[in-house]
């Protein structure tokens, strides 16, 4: 435990991948160019990693899942990843990351259908 309550699990990032799995390859290309710093567990060879991804997803073992703190994001963007991490670790983004605005999308909808 730190010494603001938070324990290094409640910190971490990690990412919970397979082999062969398209959707983690490009998950984990796009983190590792941000330069975040995360750990990585193969669930086809951790039984305790398998475990917590049935226990996020229904039962299911979709990868990637991510945990950032204490929650999990089930097959997530590399920009959602960030988002999470900046709205729960700030001090986990690597510098000059920078994830995209909140409601960007929504806002360019609206915007276009004002047109």
């Amino acid at each position: 435990m730190t010494g603001d309550g938070m324990t290094d699990e409640d910190r971490g990032v990690t990412v919970y991948w397979r082999p062969g799995c398209g959707f983690c390859r490009g998950l984990l290309r796009g983190l590792e160019r941000s330069g975040l710093a995360f750990e990585q567990r193969n669930i086809w060879e951790d039984a305790d990693a398998a475990a917590f991804v049935r226990s996020v997803a229904r039962g299911n073992e979709t990868v990637p899942t991510v945990r950032v703190g204490q929650v999990a994001l089930v097959n997530p963007t590399a920009a959602q990843v960030l988002d999470e991490i900046a709205r729960r670790l700030p001090d986990e983004l690597p510098v000059g990351a920078r994830p995209p605005p909140r409601g960007l999308i929504a806002r360019v909808g609206a915007t276009l259908r004002r047109r």
